[in-house]
């Protein structure tokens, strides 16, 4: 049956997804005096962080693997009460905390997915909740969590154990009495691998390429923010300028846990804040193993020809980066990410804009701001200086990746140099004469717990 389409919402903006990016889109359009819609899929606002939301990879003992001090909301930081790395729960409460201290919830209809929105005669027509609405903006901020990556393994189908993706991974409980394997080296996968040794009979952590594996702490301070910060070494102290020798040498020969040698620069990877999972190899509760070569029914062979019976698999191999509610034709698609300007601003479509798809080796939630307050400033810009924006997204060609080269993997493929990505968007914002955005930006509120459940 078809439904005619609203028209009161003609001059507002929709913004799809109430999860962190999501959120802090719409305090910047509350901001700006940009009229705007949220809709959420799910019951309340925090994204993948609300393990109770469908589809939530999030488990039990996740952790950011940035730190309180440099990954949060601009103007609300965090309270001093967390630990230098928030577990889930304390992070599930902030973002509940941010979206009640900037009045957000009034702005979001929950347990309204969006089906559908299509460009319609210089605007969108949205579809949520199972009724047609008209904006003439589309922010979309769904999450890049949200779509498992599971790949097809040799043999995988007559496996008979218990194989499934890291997404479903909740607690160490579901490892008792069982030979675990973990397929990937990443974040979650080292994490998952942990667990995994303080409960299963045996854990294998299966990697592909040698990675490098950073301390979340240098000489006591988070490594962020001796990173951010220009830290110095203690007196006495004389540390590497390269980073890859650097991170060699405060963590020393990765080959002496069975794991391979890093094949690429440090900085050529997203990195991996983990090393209790060293300290779990260099115990034996973690048997580092290479990549898989096929499975059996009761096991894997790996490419060293080693073979290990096996009870329960997790792939722990990322997810891909969709929009699901708008036609994937309209983009251009590279390594299962949709290429945009400044991966942000769709170039050909004026009034499309995504949130939160970008991939760099910093905390997400400060340049995820910045990004927002690009979008406010063409969605409020008029004459000539909309009409530079429109050719600054198809003609502008910037260089986000300052010379680095990346390894070749579809996790990579939008991935930016951070220093470098922050000079470009203020290079942008200041040819428009908008203001850095920074903690003056907004209003300091307050960081008490708030439950509206």
């Amino acid at each position: 049956m078809n439904q005619s389409v609203d028209d009161y919402e003609t001059d507002k903006v929709c913004i799809v997804g109430a999860g962190p990016s999501g959120l802090i889109m719409a305090r910047q359009l509350a901001k700006a005096s940009v009229p705007f819609d949220v809709f959420e899929k799910h019951s309340y606002v925090g994204g993948i962080w609300d393990p109770d939301n469908i589809g939530s990879p999030i488990y039990s003992s996740a952790h950011f693997i940035s730190s309180k001090h440099t990954s949060y909301f601009y103007g609300f930081p965090m309270p001093a009460i967390y630990p230098d790395y928030p577990s889930q729960q304390q992070l599930l409460d902030y973002i509940r905390a941010f979206a009640e201290a900037y009045g957000l919830y009034d702005r979001i209809t929950f347990d309204c997915p969006v089906e559908s929105a299509r460009p319609d005669d210089g605007g969108w027509v949205v579809t949520a909740g199972g009724r047609e609405r008209r904006y003439r903006a589309l922010i979309a901020a769904p999450g890049v969590n949200w779509h498992p990556n599971l790949p097809d393994y040799p043999g995988i189908s007559s496996y008979t154990g218990d194989a499934r993706h890291s997404v479903t991974y909740n607690h160490p409980d579901e490892f008792r009495q069982s030979r675990v394997l973990i397929v990937g080296g990443g974040n979650s996968g080292a994490d998952i691998a942990c667990d995994a040794a303080r409960s299963a009979d045996a854990t294998f952590f299966s990697v592909r390429r040698g990675y490098r594996y950073l301390p979340k702490y240098v000489f006591g301070i988070p490594t962020d923010v001796y990173v951010n910060e220009g830290g110095q070494p203690p007196a006495g102290v004389v540390m590497p300028e390269d980073p890859s020798a650097l991170l060699d040498a405060l963590v020393g020969d990765l080959t002496r846990f069975g794991l391979p040698a890093p094949d690429h620069d440090a900085l050529a990877s997203h990195p991996i804040l983990n090393t209790q999972i060293l300290h779990h190899l260099a115990h034996g509760e973690v048997i580092a193993k290479p990549d898989v070569a096929r499975f059996t029914s009761s096991g894997a062979i790996f490419t060293d020809g080693t073979e290990e019976p096996v009870d329960t698999v997790i792939f722990a191999t990322g997810y891909d980066s969709k929009i699901p509610f708008v036609d994937e034709s309209l983009f251009e698609w590279n390594g299962g990410r949709p290429q945009l300007y400044l991966n942000i601003f769709h170039r050909a479509i004026d009034n499309l804009y995504v949130l939160g798809f970008v991939e760099f080796a910093d905390a997400a939630y400060h340049r995820f701001d910045e990004m927002a307050q690009l979008i406010a400033i063409d969605l409020t810009a008029t004459g000539a200086d909309k009409a530079r924006f429109t050719d600054l997204k198809s003609t502008h060609q910037p260089d986000l990746r300052g010379g680095m080269d990346y390894i070749d993997s579809a996790r990579h493929a939008n991935y930016v140099e951070t220093h470098t990505y922050q000079h470009v968007m203020s290079e942008v914002r200041d040819s428009f004469g908008w203001p850095a955005v920074d903690d003056s930006s907004f209003p300091t509120r307050s960081n008490s717990r708030s439950d509206r459940r």
